[in-house]
């Protein structure tokens, strides 16, 4: 597996155009592999899969990150949405590292910084006789509580603040739930409605898409190597064509 990081140039109208549609970003990011054709993708039923996410630190620093099972070729993004003139052999536009050795470190205890962009949904019934509806959650408490719902099965636990940083007493609720924001070390970002219709062949109008993603920061504890191995490399929650699920570590300390 491999790790990229290719950083957008937002001056040019070609970053832009990628930036403004999650489905035209994924098609590019899925052109990235030499070895697929249009109409594949490079996920196995339980296997690794292509997963993206873009951060944007700031108007001029937004960054694409790819895992992915095999090593991308990033050449047409540089061209589009790069700095083409400034690439050379030692330095195509983006950087690649092998993704395995990091995976294979990960160990039970270890903490970790993370971030994950993501879809937080869940079906609802309004009245018995109705089929379930898949919905977004709205409020960052609900949106956190989706999260907290995944850890285990992800293997992992969020931190929890000790009592003495909290700002609300022991047992606050928020509208009848627990006030997750004051007793993890979680935050909830970047909250995004997106809608835009689905491709489909010939140019032809496909189905409405609508999508809620927001990003989580926080740090984590691992509780199941192989479990959060599994989330690294299969993503977590719905919409990971959309640019959804992919979660990243980085060290407490701060370095890369």
């Amino acid at each position: 597996m491999f790790l990229t990081r290719f950083r957008m140039n937002t001056a040019r109208t070609g970053a832009r155009r990628l930036l403004s549609s999650p489905q035209v970003l994924h098609a590019a990011v899925m052109a990235s592999f030499p070895g697929l054709l249009p109409t594949q993708t490079a996920a196995a039923p339980n296997g690794p899969r292509v997963l993206w996410r873009i951060d944007q630190n700031a108007r001029a620093e937004v960054l694409l990150y790819v895992v992915s099972p095999e090593k991308p070729d990033l050449t047409h993004l540089v061209e589009q949405a790069g700095w083409p003139a400034a690439a050379d052999p030692g330095n195509p536009g983006w950087q690649t590292r092998p993704y395995a050795p990091f995976l294979d470190r990960l160990a039970q205890g270890q903490r970790w910084a993370f971030r994950l962009t993501a879809n937080p949904v869940h079906d609802i019934r309004r009245k018995p006789d109705e089929p379930r509806k898949r919905t977004a959650h709205i409020t960052p408490v609900h949106q956190m509580g989706w999260l907290l719902d995944r850890q285990e099965r992800c293997g992992f636990h969020v931190v929890e603040k000790p009592q003495s940083e909290r700002l609300l007493p022991g047992g606050t609720t928020y509208r009848g739930h627990e006030h997750h924001g004051d007793r993890y070390r979680l935050t909830v970002g970047d909250r995004r409605g997106l809608a835009f219709d689905k491709a489909r062949a010939e140019g032809k109008r496909g189905n409405r898409v609508s999508l809620v993603t927001v990003t989580f920061d926080g740090h984590l504890e691992v509780t199941d190597p192989v479990a959060m191995r599994r989330a690294l490399a299969q993503g977590i929650g719905k919409a990971k064509a959309y640019g959804c699920g992919l979660l990243t570590l980085a060290p407490l300390d701060g370095t890369e």
